[in-house]
């Protein structure tokens, strides 16, 4: 059957629109111009599954351009939901392109709103993008949120995995998104764009985008193999092993690159060894400072930077078209978010090397990311109990009554808001009266889906599948197939041993870096929970630790020490040489028993002292030795009450500054408060001295 006039239009347009944005040569890959039709002439409701680099920006793109030019049913702008500030600015960039008239309401340009909001009352903005967050700024939706729904002509849920709670990414604030869905006038078109989302998070987001309308949901959904790409798998336990990997191999890919690592301490960490070793590297993660994120973003785009070495803030929406390499220096917790950040890797080019280094320190981050996605009913229990009486409660407050860190107790306060449990007024909480239930059954659920992807992403380069069928079939790619290029299908090309000497650098870097530990000057007051000055006589000086906890520099021989009971000469020579270093004006040294059998920490500490030429003054003892490990403790108050009374100081303090050594410092109140103790017995000074830090 011949296409109608119409779509001989829209198809005649598009094609325009797409040449100006992709250059003259550029066509349509199958399913885009199917999806810009619906959203045109039918103003559906669209769901794009589709291969990282297939376009989905350009469909939503282009159909923005038809709508808002359309002669007899000319549409309102369009709104964008996008999880990512370096995605809204390609995404304007690409916008003007076009002629779109594109602005953005985030974080970084609040005193912009004021201008927006202006400039949509006069219909001269035909694209807004904004955060998922923005959708529970108060100011927002009471301000601008509403102007802005009433003109909608397209709303774009760009990720739209994230919509759902069984997918990799899912974040809290994108369910607003079904709320806002289902109150859109009739006649709006939806689109949901995303490259990872399996069949369970494909039937979740329909049922999500399709609230409020009877009809079905479109969906189009691709292949998910990726000719460009060439993946391999190597096993090296060893951090040292594989910076000094890193340093050997990179240099040998062709381009500039991304290296993912699991955590902001091993960004820092990997970008400075390779600085050091002429491969230029930049760390980046989503504590930088926006600007500080443009300017790493644009010198990788200009290759002036052989990699950035990435969290995964640096993954949905960075555009690189020549990106030639992805390596992962620690394996992510799915196969899932795997594929999305290898996606980063080889869409305008024919050819890109993507490997992934195993740690042996993989598993215990991904466990710790699993463990803390939900809120044990114990805790939400406590903290609805303290917000339904009086005049609810703080944060602070709050951290005093129940055992979770400031992060993951607001983590659970914005769940229970989107939920309706509870609502915030200025900076205290309350409880709504909402008919709400601790849903423990799909907390579980979901939490055994994700092990199940855990052990999916252990899987992969080991159980003998072609690496790009692996990530295909976790996908739930209709059609996966061996691609005859990884290194399962042809043979391993970067599985080298590591020059010896580089591994040995590695080690030594790893062992030289001590760490700075500041000193305690607030803490929090037992009643209200809020955070006041500690006196002046009570407060420690700056510290000091050999190693940070779960390295493989110093870490290792620290933990077989203390778990033998005994740590090695070779450890309590590397002590003395830092407090030689340090220079601390200290005449004695002390340490903060320990509970293991024989007290390995007291022994060290005196083996310290020794090689120092100073005295052992054993004066601190544990008052209460039935008192639960710090470790357990998830915040401020729980901490700092955890330590008072524990210790006690007995015996004559001897005269000058104290080292005061213990084994791991980890909330910091433990040596904070015992140094305070000994400035109370009358030591001038207290210098902390931890054989490893937890951060």
């Amino acid at each position: 059957m011949p296409a109608s006039p119409d779509i001989l239009d829209i198809d005649a347009a598009a094609a325009a629109h797409l040449h100006a944005l992709a250059g003259p040569d550029a066509v349509f890959r199958e399913g885009q111009l199917e999806a810009i039709r619906d959203l045109v002439a039918d103003r559906a409701r669209v769901l794009c599954v589709q291969r990282t680099g297939w376009g989905k920006s350009a469909v939503y793109f282009v159909a923005t351009a038809l709508l808002r030019s359309d002669p007899t049913h000319p549409s309102g702008p369009t709104l964008i939901v996008s999880p990512l500030l370096a995605l809204m600015r390609n995404q304007i960039a690409a916008a003007e392109r076009l002629g779109i008239r594109a602005r953005t309401i985030n974080s970084t340009n609040v005193g912009e709103w004021r201008d927006v909001q202006e400039a949509l009352a006069r219909d001269e903005v035909d694209l807004l993008l904004i955060s998922p967050e923005r959708l529970n700024h108060p100011r927002f939706r009471d301000e601008m949120l509403p102007l802005f729904a009433q003109a909608i002509g397209l709303l774009v849920v760009d990720e739209a995995h994230c919509v759902s709670d069984w997918g990799h990414d899912f974040r809290p604030d994108y369910r607003r998104i079904r709320d806002m869905i289902g109150r859109l006038p009739a006649g709006v078109a939806v689109l949901g764009t995303t490259a990872t989302a399996n069949d369970r998070v494909v039937a979740d987001v329909t049922e999500q985008l399709a609230a409020g309308d009877e009809r079905a949901l479109r969906v189009y959904r691709g292949p998910l193999g990726r000719s460009s790409l060439r993946l391999e798998v190597c096993e090296l336990p060893s951090q040292a092993a594989r910076l000094a990997w890193l340093v050997q191999v990179l240099p040998t890919l062709e381009g500039s690159g991304i290296v993912y690592t699991l955590t902001k301490r091993d960004a820092d960490q990997v970008a400075a060894f390779l600085s050091e070793h002429g491969v230029p590297a930049a760390a980046y993660s989503g504590d930088q400072p926006s600007d500080e994120r443009i300017v790493i973003e644009d010198r990788l785009l200009r290759d002036d930077l052989k990699a950035v070495v990435a969290t995964s803030a640096l993954g949905m929406g960075y555009d690189k078209a020549d990106l030639r390499f992805v390596v992962h220096f620690q394996a992510p917790g799915s196969v899932i978010a795997y594929y999305q950040q290898v996606g980063r890797a080889g869409r305008g080019v024919e050819h890109a090397d993507v490997v992934l280094l195993r740690g042996r320190e993989d598993r215990r981050i991904q466990d710790f990311f699993i463990e803390q996605a939900f809120p044990r009913r114990e805790h939400v229990d406590r903290v609805l109990e303290a917000l339904s009486s009086g005049d609810g409660a703080t944060v602070p407050q709050l951290q005093s009554l129940v055992n979770l860190g400031r992060g993951r107790l607001e983590a659970m306060l914005k769940i229970l808001e989107v939920e309706g449990a509870v609502a915030k007024d200025g900076t205290r909480w309350r409880t709504t009266g909402a008919d709400w239930v601790y849903d423990a059954e799909r907390y579980a659920q979901i939490t055994a889906l994700r092990r199940a992807e855990q052990a999916a992403m252990a899987a992969l380069g080991a159980d003998g599948r072609c690496l790009m069928r692996a990530l295909q079939e976790e996908l739930d790619d209709p059609d996966p197939a061996d691609c005859g290029r990884c290194s399962v299908c042809t043979a391993p090309r970067y599985d080298v041993e590591p020059d010896p000497a580089l591994v040995a650098a590695a080690t030594r870097t790893l062992r030289s870096r001590p760490l700075t530990l500041d000193p305690k000057k607030m803490a929090p007051d037992r009643e209200t929970g809020a955070m006041k000055k500690l006196p002046v006589d009570v407060l420690v000086e700056e510290g000091r630790a050999l190693a940070r906890a779960g390295d493989d520099g110093w870490d290792p021989l620290i933990r077989a020490g203390l778990d033998g009971g005994r740590v090695s000469d070779e450890l309590v020579q590397a002590l003395a040489d830092l407090v030689r270093d340090w220079r601390p004006d200290v005449g004695w040294v002390a340490a903060v028993p320990s509970r293991r059998e024989g007290d390995p920490v007291s022994d060290v500490a005196a083996r310290v002292a020794a090689a120092l030429g100073l005295p052992f003054a054993p004066v601190v003892s544990r008052a209460d030795p039935a008192r639960p490990p710090q470790s357990r403790m998830r915040n401020a108050a729980q901490q700092a009450e955890n330590v008072r009374g524990a210790f006690a100081v007995g015996g004559d303090v001897p005269a000058g500054g104290c080292l005061l050594v213990d084994d791991l410092r980890q909330s910091g109140w433990t040596l904070a408060m015992v140094g305070g103790q000994l400035r109370r017995r009358g030591a001038p000074a207290v210098y902390p001295l931890a054989l490893r830090s937890s951060f």
